[in-house]
């Protein structure tokens, strides 16, 4: 194996859906999780945006993608769209 694949095996990988595809280069992922209340242990939904790298332009927003994490590419951003995992529907 070498080392781009061992490097790449041990990225952090996440999934979410795009919710904006506005800025150039750039769209911002939403991650909505599922995880017990500290205190209370009642299944709450928690999410967070990340900014990720689309060189291309070709995801488009209600997308959902994987994002792998990198090296920073901007002050926001240091993830990057490795896949799509389903298109958006038309409404």
């Amino acid at each position: 194996m070498s080392e781009a694949q061992v490097a790449e095996k041990n990225t952090r990988t996440l999934v979410g859906r795009v919710v904006s595809d506005k800025r150039s280069k750039t769209v911002t992922v939403l991650v909505e999780r599922r995880a017990a209340h500290e205190l209370y242990g009642k299944i709450v939904a928690k999410s967070r945006k990340y900014h990720a790298h689309d060189e291309k332009g070709e995801y488009k927003m209600g997308d959902v993608v994987e994002i792998s994490e990198g090296r920073p590419i901007s002050k926001t951003k240091s993830w990057t769209v490795t896949r799509l995992v389903e298109k958006a529907s038309l409404v």
